[in-house]
Order: structure tokens, then C-alpha cells, then sequence
């Protein structure tokens, strides 16, 4: 009896734990799109678009997904971004006007990108220029380090990122620098000068 008692016990809290997610859990809604660059997969919270990978499967998206978030795959929700992607890829925009959600990300990583995010299309910048433009002009490797992270890459540019001497470096997306190159090449800046800007 006891036993039957702990374990319907067990089986309430658990019950409860499930109503409680049900109710509280941030919702992500998720969808993808075909690009040059391969399947791109999407997803936005309630405050912006919050993951954008390509170059992996679903399965390898979703795991990036918070754990603690509800997720569903809704196109829909996602046609804005889609459109603007498309419009990017078709060359007749050059940058996006989307909600993008940096709340994962620490401060210092959300200037990081919000600057990054501020380099024109055609345009490269420098680890530490964009140190420099967030204020901690011996950051430099941070600044990478949090490129590195960026969440949402293409929609926030951590690709018009190079080294001082112009050379390209790291890159987080799919096939890294050859990812990065396609990118550059694709807005037409200038490969292999040094960022002016």
C-alpha cells in the first residue's frame, strides 16, 4: 500500500510539473527554408527571431533550441524572416528589419552583435575596430568569442568580421571559412584588403 501511495504520489508531481510547463514555458516556433547556402533552419520566440543554423539536420537545430522552451515547427510564424531571407539571397536586400532575440546572450555579446549588426553589406570590419566601437579596445578576442556565439548568423553579420590584415578567420556557421567567403564574395566586399571603416 505504501508503495502504491509514493508512487500515485510521484505520478501527481509529475502532473503538476507537466501542467506547470504547459502554462509557463516560453514558446519557440521553428521552420526551414531552402538557400544557396542550404537548408536554413529558423526559429523565434515571442521577443524576435532567436536561431538561424544551416548546414546541419533538424535534429542538430532543435537540440540548440532552450530546453526549457516549448517548440513547434509553424512556418507561418516565420514567413517575415523567410521573406527577407529570400529577398537577401535574390540580392534586392541588403539588411534585414527583423526583431532578433540576443536574451541568451550576455551584454557585453548583445553590443557585440547590435554593432555587428550596424556593418553595411559590402562592408568589413575588424575584431578590434568593432572592440573600439563597443568600447573595450583591448577586447578583441572577446569581440570573436562572442561572434563566435552569435545566434542568429547572416541576420546579424559576424561574417563582415576579419582580421586586422584582412584575412578571413573564424566562422561559426557550416563549413566556417568557406561559409564566410561564399557570404563576402556573394555582397561583394573586398576580400584580402584590409577593413576600412
Amino acid at each position: 500500500m505504501n508503495g502504491n501511495a509514493g508512487a500515485t504520489g510521484v505520478a501527481q508531481s509529475r502532473e503538476r510539473v507537466r501542467d506547470w510547463f504547459a502554462r509557463t514555458a516560453p514558446l519557440i516556433e521553428w521552420s526551414e527554408m531552402d538557400s544557396p547556402l542550404g537548408v536554413l533552419y529558423l526559429a523565434q520566440s515571442g521577443a524576435g527571431l532567436c536561431r538561424l543554423t544551416f548546414g546541419g539536420t533538424e535534429d542538430d537545430f532543435r537540440a540548440l533550441l532552450p530546453s526549457r522552451a516549448k517548440s513547434r515547427r509553424n512556418p507561418d510564424a516565420l514567413g517575415d524572416a523567410r521573406k527577407q531571407l529570400d529577398a537577401y539571397f535574390g540580392g534586392s536586400q541588403v539588411r534585414f528589419r527583423l526583431p532578433v532575440d540576443l536574451g541568451e546572450m550576455t551584454c557585453f555579446q548583445q553590443r557585440v552583435l547590435r554593432r555587428a549588426s550596424a556593418i553595411p553589406a559590402g562592408e568589413l570590419r575588424s575584431y578590434g575596430e568593432l572592440a573600439r566601437d563597443v568600447g573595450s579596445p583591448r577586447a578583441s578576442r572577446a569581440v570573436g568569442q562572442a561572434l563566435g556565439r552569435n545566434p542568429v548568423p547572416i541576420v546579424v553579420p559576424c561574417h563582415r568580421v576579419v582580421g586586422s590584415d584582412g584575412k578571413l578567420t573564424g566562422y561559426s556557421g557550416a563549413r566556417g571559412i568557406e561559409s564566410k567567403r561564399w557570404l563576402l564574395r556573394f555582397e561583394g566586399a573586398p576580400l584580402g584588403e584590409a577593413p576600412h571603416g
